[in-house]
């Protein structure tokens, strides 16, 4: 057996530093933002090379904070990409603006800054990338064109800690970065968690109030604002794995270069990152003309596989209120038939990433999909806002 993500295998590896810890906070009494959730946020700015740090209880309430801190509201509208876990559209939702969707690029599967300028409209607000599968999208592109038109950033990285771009971490770009500690991710905690970092003073303020009820004291509540704190719990298990996540990250590009040259052989298309970017693999994903029948084939064999993701979020039924339609977002709905997500995670030997593709070799499953179509201009232009127009 070969799960496709092995979390006891990371508890024993660090079993007694992680009990300690938490045991540490059952006996101090204090659970929720206490002395573990600051030293975390100090660590964790420290890491993402930012100012400040402000811990809460999930990713989608980080997104929520971040888009709330930077005045986006009612009648805004937030441009983003449907290649993406749904909270990334649920956020902007949940602050009363509309998501607005461009397609991702056909080669690093991130979001495409050709296609932004044409989506903005005198209601856009700010741009939300999304850094997809722990490689970031192409961010001096996104923040010039930011800039030109006065909108705000936020990164989505929740798949990319300690990802870069020309040297720079992700979350440290934008104007806010948004991380998710779930379990499954390259830093998780043991439960939910999130957290907003920044480098502006006047956002991060404004987060640590929203994310409390808006107090500046106890009882003392300036703004209405949410129960979005982070527990200490999950504080003092991530300042744990904070010491691990290089080595682990390290580890997750090694089984990335092992699945590269096993591959090396075969036409597959996969993101390929830029010499300029960090790619951090939260999910090492290729494309397949075959990929239902390859996800079969492994799954019978015993081994974990993933799809990441089966459905683009502008076609899921609970958005259709969106008003887009197949083929509105042409690279983003190919590669939602064509993904398949391969295991990869520290603990993962390297032989048995051989066993994996050897699998599919022997099943006759390695078939590489069709490149994506090339878009004309017109179709650059339709793409990026027919939704917004249809849902106007």
């Amino acid at each position: 057996m070969i799960p496709f993500l092995d979390l006891k295998a990371q508890y024993r590896q660090i079993k007694p530093e992680v009990d300690a810890a938490v045991a540490r906070v059952v006996s101090s009494g204090h659970f929720v933002l206490g002395p573990e959730v600051r030293a975390f946020e100090g660590r964790f700015a420290e890491y993402c090379r930012t100012s400040h740090c402000l811990a809460v209880n999930s990713g989608t309430s980080a997104l929520h904070l971040a888009l709330l801190a930077a005045g986006v509201g009612p009648g805004d509208e937030v441009i983003t990409v449907s290649m993406t876990f749904v909270a990334t559209t649920a956020a902007i939702l949940y602050s009363g603006a509309k998501p607005v969707f461009v397609d991702v690029d056909p080669v690093t599967w991130t979001m495409d800054p050709g296609l932004i300028e044409a989506a903005i409209t005198p209601r856009t607000k700010a741009i939300l990338p999304v850094h997809l599968h722990g490689l970031m999208a192409e961010m001096d592109p996104i923040m010039s064109i930011a800039r030109r038109h006065g909108l705000v950033v936020i990164e989505d990285a929740a798949q990319a800690h300690g990802a870069e771009y020309r040297g720079r971490r992700a979350g440290s770009i934008g104007d806010l970065g948004c991380f998710s500690f779930y379990p499954g991710k390259n830093l998780g905690a043991f439960g939910e968690g999130g957290a907003v970092v920044t480098d502006r003073p006047e956002f991060a303020r404004r987060v640590s109030l929203l994310r409390d009820w808006g107090q500046e004291a106890k009882y003392d509540h300036v703004i209405a604002g949410y129960n979005y704190r982070m527990d200490e719990i999950q504080s003092a298990i991530l300042n744990v794995k904070l010491d691990y996540i290089e080595r682990w990250t390290e580890a997750r590009r090694s089984l990335a270069e092992r699945y590269d040259e096993l591959l090396s052989e075969l036409p597959f298309a996969r993101p390929q990152p830029p010499r300029h970017s960090r790619h951090v693999y939260h999910v090492y994903a290729v494309r397949l003309q075959r990929r239902d029948d390859a996800l079969t084939i492994l799954r019978d064999a015993g081994i974990g596989a993933g799809i990441h993701y089966p459905i683009p979020v502008h076609l899921q039924k609970a958005y259709a209120e969106l008003g887009c339609r197949a083929g509105d977002l042409p690279v983003t709905e190919q590669l939602a038939n064509d993904v398949l997500s391969l295991p990869i995670y520290p603990e993962l030997r390297p032989d048995q990433a051989t066993a994996v593709v050897s699998t599919l070799r022997n099943a006759g499953a390695l078939r590489p999909s069709e490149a994506v179509s090339e878009r004309t201009p017109h179709s650059q232009s339709f793409i990026t806002r027919s939704c917004n127009r249809r849902a106007s």
